[in-house]
């Protein structure tokens, strides 16, 4: 059997992690060696959870280091680049991180892979939805052009545009992936479902921007980890494919929800102003990855949403080390240290 090396950056994060435990385990291709370079201080899961895996490494480093960078890429064939810095509001509030990580901490890999000993590696770039914008009706396919209502999507939308240029310019197998909202378990809770979930838990009140009109459609984290291992093994170079979780709702909606898993009455939930330039909508059509390779989401949003109320439940060491770290009301700045997040 030969021995596929696969470079995931951010690997540590909430869905570099699933990822990686995808590829090792049972439903994994079985023929593959990973390493993981990492330079978060909170992971959302340690890499420590995975070093016992005979497969698996895991480097301590900044993605926007070159020699280190090159000296990864020079070792693997292929590349899977989750890596960014991925909390809107807090793009808001300070916008360099972002251009840094996203922009430049795609460009310094994307170089080494091009460049790489022995020829180019392959590229998997995963990006996400809200680099379209926000469209009144309709759903985007890829052929939409980026139209970014926020430094993180600006970042990502740039990102995007970077790997896609490489493969038209240099000729590298660059293949980029863009996924509608991610939810499940091991989720920092400065994203809203974690927020609200841990906040009910606490017998806290949780923070709904104006009326809770806008509308996300929502995939479960293990339906999302198989759209880019679809794109990495049958995906085609210079492409872009959308990940869909099929489930539209609004953050009124997802409230009602969650309120009546906790046991709670809207008394909890308290109306704050909206943010700046927050996009009502984030449709994706995933008919492309659906025809050419097979994707679809089966978990169904209920079950998964009810499930991941009960995991934050019952993992309160995990959560409650991190949640100083999260955003806690919409538009608050959360204590948090300046670091290039690989994830």
């Amino acid at each position: 059997m030969t021995t596929t090396r696969i470079l995931v950056t951010g690997g540590a994060g909430f869905t570099g992690s699933h990822h990686v435990r995808t590829l090792l385990g049972p439903a994994g291709p079985g023929d593959a060696e990973i390493t993981v370079p990492d330079n978060s201080p909170t992971p959302a899961t340690p890499p420590a959870s995975t070093r016992s895996a005979p497969p698996f490494r895991f480097v301590h480093g900044d993605i926007c280091d070159t020699p280190l960078v090159a000296g990864l890429v020079a070792g693997h064939e292929q590349i899977v680049h989750f890596a960014a810095e991925s909390h809107v509001d807090r793009s808001l509030l300070g916008a360099a991180e972002f251009i840094t990580t996203n922009v430049l901490g795609t460009q310094t890999p994307l170089d080494a892979a091009r460049r790489r000993p022995g020829g180019p590696a392959r590229f998997l770039h995963v990006s996400t939805d809200e680099v379209y914008g926000s469209p009144a009706e309709g759903s985007w396919p890829e052929s939409d052009p980026p139209r970014p209502n926020s430094p993180y999507a600006a970042s990502k939308a740039s990102s995007d545009l970077d790997a896609l240029s490489y493969h038209r310019t240099h000729g590298p197998d660059v293949r980029v992936t863009r996924c509608s909202n991610n939810y499940g378990h091991h989720h920092l809770p400065e994203k809203v479902i974690p927020l609200f979930v841990t906040n009910l838990l606490d017998g806290h009140r949780v923070p709904l921007y104006g009326e809770g009109l806008n509308v996300r459609d929502r995939l479960h984290i293990d339906d999302h980890v198989q759209g880019p291992e679809l794109v990495r093994t049958g995906g085609r170079p210079g492409e872009v494919y959308n990940i869909g979780g099929g489930t539209e709702l609004s953050n009124k909606e997802l409230a009602t929800l969650l309120l009546d898993l906790a046991g709670a009455t809207w008394d909890s939930v308290e109306h704050v102003p909206d943010r700046p330039g927050h996009d009502l909508r984030y449709p994706v059509d995933c008919t492309k990855i659906s025809r050419e390779l097979g994707h679809r989401p089966r978990k169904d949003f209920t079950q998964g949403l009810a499930e991941t109320f009960a995991w934050y439940r019952d993992h309160r060491t995990w959560r409650e080390p991190l949640k100083h770290k999260a955003v806690p009301r919409a538009g608050e700045r959360a204590p948090r240290e300046r670091h290039r997040a690989w994830r």
